[in-house]
């Protein structure tokens, strides 16, 4: 699977994940910046912290940790099965 592939599901992923029920298609820069956070760190637990730092920047509202962990789960989940495949 190629990058672009990877960060395609990445995204759909995120955009679907919605964490302020504010609909899908209002995350444009927080998923791009977690997309980039997602192929920096590989540690679930950074990158559950980094997305909730991301969203918390940009809406002012705190996303439980515990939310951020299961969707940092499912992102390192889709880069890992990419990486295997090679």
């Amino acid at each position: 699977m190629q990058i672009q592939d990877i960060n395609i599901q990445l995204v759909c992923t995120l955009d679907e994940w919605d964490p302020f029920q504010i609909g899908e298609g209002n995350y444009d820069t927080e998923i791009a910046d977690v997309v980039q956070a997602v192929h920096d760190l590989d540690d679930m637990e950074k990158l559950a912290r980094k997305i909730q730092a991301i969203y918390e920047f940009s809406f002012e509202q705190v996303i439980p940790l515990r939310a951020c962990k299961e969707i940092a789960e499912k992102l390192i989940v889709i880069k890992n099965s990419a990486s295997c495949q090679l």
